[in-house]
């Protein structure tokens, strides 16, 4: 079977990167979703005459039905799998069969103001003032982690906020498992709360120390000849690998008081040598994919507590290509040039994420709209190191792992990194709804605009019927009903929820 000619382009030009991949039929619908460790290798094997001929039905059928494809190139592929769940969820293509029930991926949950909190699963994080850790691509990874936390660090499983001896005549776990049994007085409430502290560490990837003993562990029971329990470590060892890679995301109520930020801030003010402590903070970071999409973020605290309210989000005008710094500068200039305005009034500090280049960039942006005093640092993902100091005579600063000015630093700084990917996704996702209508035969970029400012979005316009759509300006009852048919199946839930302020 001849390849079509938008396939044949796009093969060619197939970058060796994980990621995920869109299959189109004829008419434009997404037909299948796929994740990948190397985006060239697997595609490209889908159309091999030799591999073509020993597949399955199914896959013969995805094959002869494809007529174009769309690839999202990520970062590894973890986030791949995350994003691959996302799409067929929302687009439900026919060729795909997992993922496509509703439920969301694992997270880990801890509530530290509770007594003695206790660690358990859910799927959506919530801003309520506990902690989320993940999510987990694999659910196994995530149980495995909740056991292994059970376990090693004696934490209860019963669900009372402040368990007391009735609870413990109905409960065995102190016996049968792990628990240090707060209910009775075994383990006072400040012994158990360090012990939850050491467990989010894990979480955090900041105790490789507890890995390297359950490969101490594996490797004493291989010596002793206990295969099976050996094998059991090493798999428990992998799957904990796995959820150690993924950051803690902490989903802090809005206004919630936390004593913990003004020790960060006081600690930052000593490490920067600032005249106070810097009370409000700004964290910018942009995200792209070679230059495309690219939009930038700023997100601030306030007391070391993020303000949700104060959050800004640009699209990128003027640079065109890969250039982060050039991308910094102009989002921090825009952003400057609105500090006359109400609500706008310059920082206490600048945090950018990167190293000297965009740290430099931040600077003359400041310097030439007359804050050349306004404080500017970097954190450097890679090392985390603090890039700061005056312009031509910076340092860098290689603050404590753990420590409270590098904690309210890292916090800011993932922040800002969520905030611009999940713009920088939404982007994505609506562009690759919309190229719906550009796969329609009449539909030009005219009609395509007068229907989205009609219906407001694809969705909308999917459930219209035919008699409606045929009411907008230059789209007649045939050109409804073609257009309503190509748009027949699938739903667009991306696009229910309008965009924050932009910049």
């Amino acid at each position: 079977m001849p390849l079509p000619d938008a396939i044949r382009e796009k093969l060619a030009g197939l970058p060796d990167a994980p990621g995920v991949y869109l299959m189109r039929d004829r008419g434009g619908r997404v037909i299948y979703v796929g994740k990948a460790a190397s985006l060239r290798k697997r595609v490209r094997s889908y159309f091999r005459p030799g591999a073509l001929r020993r597949a399955d039905p199914k896959l013969r059928g995805l094959v002869h039905a494809a007529r174009d494809l769309e690839i999202v190139p990520l970062r590894n592929e973890a986030e791949a799998i995350l994003f691959e769940g996302r799409l067929i969820k929302e687009y439900r293509p026919r060729y795909n069969v997992d993922f496509r029930d509703d439920k969301r991926f694992l997270l880990l949950r801890v509530d530290p103001r509770e007594p003695f909190p206790r660690f358990d699963l859910c799927r959506i994080a919530r801003e309520d003032g506990r902690l989320y850790f993940g999510p987990y691509a694999s659910s196994a990874a995530a149980r495995a982690a909740l056991e292994f936390l059970d376990r090693r660090f004696g934490l209860r499983r019963c669900r009372p906020r402040l368990p007391g001896p009735v609870d413990h005549r109905h409960c065995l776990n102190d016996i049968l498992r792990f628990c240090t049994a707060p209910c009775i007085g075994r383990i006072d409430g400040a012994a158990y709360g360090a012990r939850v502290a050491e467990a989010c560490a894990f979480l955090r990837g900041e105790r490789p120390a507890l890995l390297r003993e359950v490969q101490a562990a594996m490797r004493e029971a291989a010596a002793a000849q206990r295969f099976e329990q050996a094998a059991a470590l090493r798999d428990t060892l992998r799957l904990l690998q796995d959820v150690v890679r993924q950051r803690v995301r902490a989903r802090l109520p809005r206004a919630a008081p936390d004593a913990a930020p003004a020790a960060g801030l006081a600690a930052l003010r000593e490490a920067l040598a600032l005249p106070t402590p810097p009370e409000t903070i700004e964290a910018y970071d942009i995200s792209n994919i070679s230059g495309t999409f690219a939009v930038g973020s700023m997100v601030c605290a306030v007391g070391g507590v993020p303000r949700p309210a104060r959050y800004r989000r640009f699209r990128i005008r003027t640079v065109e290509g890969a250039d982060d710094p050039a991308m910094m500068a102009e989002v921090l200039r825009r952003r400057f040039e609105r500090r006359g305005q109400a609500g706008w009034a310059p920082p206490d500090l600048v945090l950018v994420d990167g190293g000297l280049a965009q740290v430099r960039a931040a600077r003359r942006e400041a310097d030439r709209l007359g804050l050349g005093a306004l404080p500017v640092v970097g954190l450097a993902k890679r090392f985390e190191e603090l890039h700061a100091g005056p312009p031509g005579a910076e340092r860098v600063l290689k603050l404590p792992p753990g420590s409270p000015a590098l904690r309210v630093l890292q916090r800011l700084r993932d922040e800002a990194h969520r905030f611009a990917l999940a713009y920088h996704r939404h982007l994505r996702a609506r562009r690759i709804r919309e190229s719906a209508l550009d796969e329609v035969e009449g539909i030009g970029p005219r009609r395509k605009q007068a229907l989205l400012r009609a219906f407001g979005s694809v969705d909308r316009l999917r459930r219209a019927e035919v008699a409606e759509i045929a009411t907008v300006p230059g789209i007649g009852p045939a050109l409804a009903a073609a257009l309503r048919a190509a748009l027949a199946t699938g739903t667009e839930k991306g696009e229910r929820r309008g965009p924050r302020r932009s910049g």
